[in-house]
């Protein structure tokens, strides 16, 4: 009988918040009243006779440095997995508990203290069910649901920058403003690659999809949801006629300006809570589906991973801006914020006045897996489709994709002429503060770890 090296193993945990567990991913803290579907950390542990990796894609916002260094070092006690080759990831989903602190949502400590010991059970047992396996690569193009939601406006239309007080030559998200709009700024990678995981008896073992979208969040404020990611991953297992020790993951990538609020096509999706999730999740799984047929089984896959740590600056504000962020701070009843002009204003002048207390310069993790003839990279950030697209023009066999908000959260980390620009994305905040330069940093970066594997 055939010694098979290569082995892999899957396990998901249900992580679900209780009910009143603060929400972030919006302006404001919420607060969960209903549970519409389960969260979950779900595991994929890959091993050949000398390297063993792990992949965990979590339904949550973000996870930050200090969370998941602690996270990774549970794991490695547990598994014997070394923290570089762990790669653990939020989906980005907008309605889950929170372990980080944005804007003005805030961290929920119990919830925090909570999921640790969930992530390293859902490693573990992973680890437990390593099983004889084959992997495959797959693609498929998948442009209707991605929009870029930067727009340029119409000659006279003045987009507001909080930061600077001035003017951006961009629109994020124009809502009511609809009849200003002249075009889209950008192109969205439109296409959605996995990896898919068998036994050698033909089993189902796991799928790792990735796609450039956002998030949905077509739910009500205090709801929690796994959003559209939950919705592929049911509608997947279920098409693969799959068991129950299947696990399908639906991992962000470069998606920093891509969502399906689409305003120069409002109503081409079904209203609802939830209904653009089924519809969105049910159509890309379907697509996976199909294109199964065409892909290649690989029995033997060879595995190896490469993991830096990039040195990289800050954008901070000037001491005359601090000066006059703090002058705003003093002036602000943060309790009872309206959301005008005024109101971002304060908000931002909060950010400056924290993002001050930031070192001048920090270490961002960049990290790459080859497993068999691909490679998967990963990004602690959310970055543009531009830098996705073209880390994939280096790889015109299309098995490679990048899953970002990956081993830390650094916030938005646009290109240089984007952030020129301006928009929401690029306003300067604990949320988007890297250095001018960082875009192309961290993609050269790992462009030199795809290339060495």
């Amino acid at each position: 009988m055939q010694d098979y090296s290569f082995k892999a193993g899957t396990a998901q945990v249900d992580i679900t918040p209780p009910l009143g567990t603060v929400i972030n991913g919006e302006f404001t803290s919420r607060y969960a009243n209903h549970i519409a579907d389960p969260l979950y950390a779900k595991a994929m542990v890959m091993q050949d006779d000398s390297t063993t990796l792990l992949i965990l894609v979590v339904d949550i916002c973000v996870m930050q440095r200090d969370f998941l260094d602690e996270v990774k070092a549970m794991i490695l006690a547990k598994t014997g997995i070394p923290k570089e080759n762990q790669l653990i990831s939020s989906t980005h989903t907008h309605s889950a508990g929170s372990v980080a602190d944005l804007l003005m949502g805030h961290v929920d400590w119990g919830y925090r203290k909570k999921l640790p010991a969930w992530l390293v059970e859902a490693a573990l047992k992973a680890q437990q069910r390593l099983v004889p396996a084959q992997i495959a690569y797959g693609w498929f193009d998948e442009p209707r649901h991605m929009v870029c939601r930067r727009y340029r406006m119409k000659a006279g239309y003045r987009p507001f920058n909080p930061v600077s007080g001035g003017v951006d030559a961009i629109k994020t998200n124009p809502f009511g403003d609809e009849g200003d709009i002249v075009e889209r700024t950008s192109k969205p990678d439109t296409e959605l690659r996995y990896l898919a995981v068998k036994g050698t008896n033909d089993q189902w073992i796991g799928l790792l999809a990735n796609y450039s979208l956002h998030y949905v969040g077509d739910c009500e404020r205090g709801t929690i949801s796994a959003d559209y990611f939950g919705w592929f991953a049911n509608e997947l297992t279920e098409l693969l006629g799959a068991g129950p020790g299947f696990v399908g993951m639906m991992s962000n990538g470069t998606s920093g300006e891509v969502n399906i609020w689409d305003f120069l096509e409002p109503d081409r999706y079904p209203a609802g809570n939830h209904a653009k999730s089924r519809v969105i999740g049910k159509e890309l799984a379907e697509g996976v589906a199909a294109s199964l047929a065409g892909v290649t089984w690989e029995a033997q896959p060879l595995l190896g991973s490469r993991y830096d740590e990039v040195t990289v600056g800050l954008r901070k504000p000037t001491p005359a801006e601090l000066e006059s962020a703090k002058e705003l701070v003093r002036q602000t009843d943060y309790e009872n914020i309206h959301f005008d002009q005024q109101g971002y204003r304060q908000v931002y002048a909060r950010e400056q006045v924290l993002l001050a207390e930031y070192p001048d310069q920090k270490q961002v993790p960049v990290q790459a897996f080859r497993i068999g003839s691909g490679v998967i990279g990963a990004l602690p950030g959310e970055f543009f489709a531009e830098t996705g697209l073209n880390i994939k023009a280096g790889r015109p066999d299309k098995k490679y994709f990048t899953i970002c908000l990956a081993n830390d959260y650094v916030g938005y980390v646009p290109p240089v002429h984007e952030l020129e620009q301006g928009g929401y994305e690029c306003w300067r905040c604990r949320s988007s503060h890297l250095a001018e330069n960082s875009e192309e940093l961290l993609k050269n970066s790992l462009e030199a770890q795809i290339n060495s594997l």
